[in-house]
């Protein structure tokens, strides 16, 4: 490592080497050749004069790329392009005048940016769906834990822990809906020369415009995709960037959404992220157990959200059928984004892997407000046993706020059904009033919607996909 040269965080700390790999050097030039070695074969299958021979030449040079020629050559013509088509031919001197015939620097430079998207995309998918399958499985072990429910963080209606992660469950599903559904629509630039017309294969092709679209057809094939772009500039159209980075930004605004609850649910005491045994929370506060991995999700997936604006201004500015002032900006905020969100699905693994659940905590915090919420309950009962609806509803409100001073003003246990016993307008004993107090009457339908969702949506997903299972991830600071 060199420490006098900045090295971007997201290398240094939080992608995977995995990620890291698919936005190499080496990973993008192998795949030009890949593509150069596509176009030759099928520019001979459709008649045109490269022999065998040249394009085994090509094939046997592939992989092994002179990194210090093309380097050399690119200061001399400040063209990369053209600098690895020098390189190459050194390689292969007999296929040197074939390479790269009738294409612009889009052929190698497009093509190749669609398929490391979609590798990456692979890798995104992949920790998704780990991230569901662990999150399924807490989920379902605490599907019955009743807990307090929040609405605008004030103590709402009971629901469950299962429930509530069911909830950060159900947008990762979203996402993986846009991350196939994007995969689905990837297609190649394919040979479409300098102005997206083809004018240079139609020369020579000998004007065979069947010829043009099936170079195309073939072209994708051999690459992996069903098809190329049917119309394009010199370039694929750039709003394909800002879509693939919309996926992950909507990736970034579920684990965001995530990373909030459980710093919140940190705060309270009530369930907490991993935190390893020597592992310090602060310099100067011994005690302190920060929710640090969290926060970097929160940290990461931000960024991810704001950088998805660069491509968007750039499809936004393009001129007519090219501009360069897309390269630079590309070259940038799509790795980038990639880079983040990958270790954005690392941390949020790791932690929910890892999460601590306290249930006596979370029941004592219940059990504080559960009175309050089961004043519908006790009303109903004392209606029952003859009492007037308005006039109860009238000391129930008068009690609640009672109590409610009780415990803001002078700190004290809730004391509402202290305070309703001693009521002889409801004509219940503490004892019937504590037999209402239980949390499960109090969470609806809550552990049957996670176990329905569970069976109805997500182990179909886990069950398509077990080959992708069992990953683990490895943070590094």
């Amino acid at each position: 490592m060199n420490h006098e040269i900045y090295q971007s965080p997201l290398s240094e700390r939080y992608a995977s080497k995995e990620m890291q790999y698919v936005f190499s050097p080496e990973m993008k030039f192998k795949t030009w050749r890949r593509l150069w070695i596509a176009l030759a074969e099928t520019e001979q299958e459709l008649g045109l004069d490269i022999t065998d021979e040249q394009i085994a030449e090509l094939k046997a040079a592939k992989d092994d790329i002179n990194y210090g020629v093309a380097k050399k050559r690119e200061k001399e013509v400040r063209h990369d392009v053209m600098s690895h088509v020098y390189a190459y031919g050194q390689q292969c001197p007999k296929a040197k005048g074939i390479i790269h015939l009738g294409a612009t620097s889009c052929y190698v430079g497009d093509n190749t940016d669609v398929i490391i998207m979609r590798e990456a995309l692979y890798i995104v998918r992949k920790k998704l769906i780990n991230v569901i399958a662990e999150l399924k499985d807490f989920a379902m072990k605490y599907r019955n834990m009743p807990t307090l429910a929040f609405t605008h963080f004030q103590p709402a209606q009971p629901t469950t822990v299962g429930k509530r992660a069911a909830l950060w469950l159900n947008e990762l599903t979203m996402d993986l809906d846009d991350v196939n559904y994007i995969i689905s629509q990837l297609k190649l630039l394919g040979s479409k020369g300098t102005t997206g017309t083809q004018a240079s294969f139609l020369e020579l092709f000998d004007g065979d415009h069947e010829k043009c679209k099936e170079a195309d057809k073939r072209i994708a094939r051999k690459m992996g995709f069903e098809a190329c772009f049917p119309v394009s500039g010199q370039t694929y159209s750039r709003k394909l960037d800002t879509r693939v980075l919309n996926v992950l930004s909507g990736i970034a605004q579920s684990a965001h959404k995530f990373s909030n609850d459980i710093r919140l649910l940190q705060h309270l005491k009530e369930i907490e992220e991993p935190f390893e045994k020597s592992q310090i929370g602060s310099s100067a506060m011994a005690y302190k157990r920060n929710p640090m991995r969290s926060e970097r999700i929160a940290s990461l997936s931000r960024y991810v959200m704001v950088d998805v604006l660069n491509p968007a201004i750039t499809a936004a500015t393009q001129w007519f059928e090219r501009t360069l002032d897309d390269s630079a900006n590309k070259r940038l905020c799509v790795p980038e984004g990639f880079l983040a969100i990958d270790g954005i699905l690392d941390l949020y693994l790791n932690v929910v892997d890892g999460l601590v659940v306290y249930p006596k905590v979370i029941e004592q915090h219940l059990m504080n407000e559960l009175p309050f919420m089961a004043t519908e309950n006790i009303m109903m009962d004392a209606v029952k046993a003859g009492g007037d609806r308005q006039e109860l509803h009238e000391k129930i409100r008068q009690h609640s706020m009672a109590a409610g001073r009780v415990v803001k003003e002078e700190g004290k246990p809730n004391d509402l059904l202290e305070r309703i016993a001693g009521d002889p307008s409801f004509g219940m004993t503490m004892e019937q009033l504590q037999s209402i107090m239980k949390p499960e009457n109090f969470v609806g339908r809550a552990p049957q919607q996670v176990e329905e969702f569970v069976e109805e949506v997500i182990q179909p997903i886990l069950d398509a996909n077990k080959e992708l299972l069992g990953v683990k991830a490895e943070i590094n600071v």
